[in-house]
């Protein structure tokens, strides 16, 4: 059963070291936990959610950092600021006056996003959430070697006489447009049916 909710959050997430910028606005219901909100930004940024992530944001009551992830990574570790993503709802951590944080994922390839809260709006009831309403450049492929892979790729891929052009073209699938993004194409999972997966 969904949660009743009367407000939505509206979030800007930015890739760290991009430019020019990759970047995604998402609304989401104020009744997601961390978890939702991971499930939300890969698909809005077009991750595959292939690999471990965290968040990372500071209590807007004490200003102590806490890092956030799912229930394994936070068994396998003592750390007293590594908590549970599930159990933690964003309007806890994100407030008006405590609007950014970060969200990192692949930690090979370590994509770092900027995650700022720019608006509580109340809920519009024809609107289905959550939904992206914005955003600027495809997503770069996974296991692309990170911000420097990605800048590389690009070169080579722009470049028909790079000695790896043919090579990493076919590793694409024969083509790559990193100026393309509609939000319209953006689908949702949701977040239940992903955590059973997750966990099969």
């Amino acid at each position: 059963m969904k949660k009743k909710f009367s407000n939505v959050y509206q979030f800007k997430i930015q890739l760290v070291g991009i430019k020019p910028p990759i970047w995604r606005r998402i609304q989401v219901p104020e009744t997601y936990n961390f978890w939702d909100l991971h499930v939300a930004i890969q698909d809005a940024m077009g991750w595959e959610d292939y690999h471990l992530h965290e968040f990372k944001i500071r209590n807007p009551k004490t200003g102590k950092i806490y890092y956030l992830t799912t229930p394994d990574e936070v068994i396998d570790t003592f750390d007293n600021n590594m908590l549970n993503e599930k159990k933690e709802r964003i309007s806890k951590w994100f407030t008006m006056s405590n609007r950014e944080g970060e969200y990192t994922y692949d930690f090979g390839d370590m994509w770092v996003h900027k995650i700022k809260l720019e608006k509580i709006l109340p809920r519009d009831e024809s609107t289905q959430y959550p939904v992206c309403i914005g955003g600027k450049r495809a997503c770069p492929p996974e296991d692309c070697g990170g911000v420097y892979g990605y800048r590389e790729l690009l070169a080579a891929i722009s470049d028909p006489n790079h000695p790896y052009h043919a090579y990493l073209l076919e590793w694409l699938g024969g083509e790559f447009d990193p100026e393309h993004f509609d939000p319209k194409s953006v689908k949702f999972d949701d977040p239940v049916k992903r955590w059973r997966i997750l966990t099969q």
